[in-house]
């Protein structure tokens, strides 16, 4: 089918908001490439399970494209329709599957040498939507925290080399209650100033029932129910004869949270989708606690755009061979405490950047605190750059300084 061969009845099976949002915009779609339809659908069928934030970007660029001529829109678009399309991907239901037509068109135009001309093509259709968008500062400062839990350790490896740089080093916190301390002042915040999936805690290990009551939670050991049944099936995937990581890829990302028993089945029904994607589309989150916290943080960031994140890693196990991690069959296999250092480090480092990403950053503030070194860096507007404080420091105190 055809951009122009669409009537209200193809999405029939989109969710209620989806559907109207498609709906209302059917005349502007039809005059689509059909490459640039199907990418933009692919968003918008899952518009019901998004973030407010994902909600407000899909949203407007649906206006944005409505908003132009007819002849705009088709010269905006003019790489997308040049695109060549074997007959086996135009014959696909990519209304119904568009991932799957998304990974025939990847290899098609890898295999054809169309990539540059359409990685161009995006580039020019990505800065001008950009220019038609209207920033929304956040209610207040972001504030991102990054807790190295314990049992992460590892003799001589200098923490928060990365971060040192852009803000105060406190070579020594005052460990007495500060979780707590973190934690009162993290459900302050989270009352204070209310928001859908606006204050998010994430956990390496088991969460924090305190801190999970006033924020949106997931956490490695309460989603190790999903993490089985996932391995089970990937095991059952790739043992099928003419599996590949295409096949795995496109047969994770059709799986839907009601396919699976979940443990908690209070979740709202948005952030279930959130932690199934973290899941499905995340490299080794199913295997690897430091891999979750760390592609959990990545996407907490770049889609849910929250107010508060709370991070806090834990032990990962040891590295097996792939068949052994994959069987999920690895409850005797001991932690790794050098290795998890390492990641947890790493993570606290690239968390900061995806928040530098994101609208208000020079007003947000990082906070990276190492329990077991007792070690942390603070970072904020107010605060000098590449400092060492002279003095311990309660957890009181570096909110203190962060507020």
């Amino acid at each position: 089918m055809r951009p122009n061969q669409l009537t209200p009845a193809s999405f029939a099976a989109y969710p209620p908001q989806a559907s109207e949002l498609v709906r209302s915009h059917l005349d502007m779609i039809r005059t689509l490439p059909l490459v640039f339809a199907a990418l933009l659908l692919r968003e918008a069928r899952d518009y019901d399970w998004k973030f407010p934030a994902e909600q407000r970007a899909i949203a407007e660029q649906f206006s944005f494209l409505a908003s132009l001529s007819d002849a705009q829109r088709t010269n905006l678009l003019q790489g997308f329709a040049a695109v060549r399309l074997p007959d086996s991907a135009t014959r696909m239901d990519w209304i119904a599957h568009p991932q799957k037509f998304l990974d025939a068109l990847t290899a098609s135009l890898w295999s054809t040498h169309q990539i540059d001309a359409f990685r161009e093509s995006a580039k020019l259709y990505a800065d001008r939507l950009l220019q038609a968008r209207t920033e929304q500062p956040p209610a207040i400062p972001r504030m991102t925290v990054v807790v190295l839990g314990a049992g992460l350790e590892q003799d001589g490896y200098p923490l928060f080399r990365k971060l040192r740089p852009h803000g105060v080093f406190v070579p020594q916190v005052a460990d007495s209650g500060a979780w707590s301390e973190l934690v009162a002042f993290a459900q302050k915040r989270a009352q204070s100033h209310p928001a859908p999936s606006g204050h998010i805690y994430i956990d390496g290990g088991e969460a924090d029932a305190a801190l999970s009551a006033h924020f949106a939670t997931s956490s490695y050991a309460g989603l190790a129910p999903v993490r089985q049944q996932l391995l089970q099936r990937i095991g059952v995937i790739l043992a099928s004869p003419n599996s590949g990581p295409e096949q795995l890829r496109t047969a994770m990302a059709d799986i839907q949270p009601d396919s699976l028993h979940w443990p908690d089945r209070s979740v709202d029904p948005v952030f279930q989708h959130f932690q199934l994607d973290v899941l499905t589309q995340g490299s080794g989150t199913q295997i690897f606690s430091t891999t979750f916290v760390q592609w959990s943080a990545r996407e907490a960031l770049r889609r849910a755009q929250p107010l508060t994140l709370i991070l806090r890693f834990a032990p990962r196990q040891r590295s097996l061979n792939m068949n052994e991690m994959l069987s999920g069959k690895t409850q005797g296999n001991s932690p790794d405490p050098a290795g998890s250092l390492v990641d947890a480090d790493m993570g606290a480092f690239y968390a900061w950047i995806d928040q530098q990403r994101l609208t208000g950053a020079d007003q947000s503030t990082f906070l990276a605190w190492s329990q077991g070194r007792k070690q942390a860096v603070l970072i904020g507007p107010t605060l000098p750059r590449e400092t060492t404080a002279g003095a311990p420091m309660t957890m009181q105190q570096m909110m203190a300084q962060l507020s």
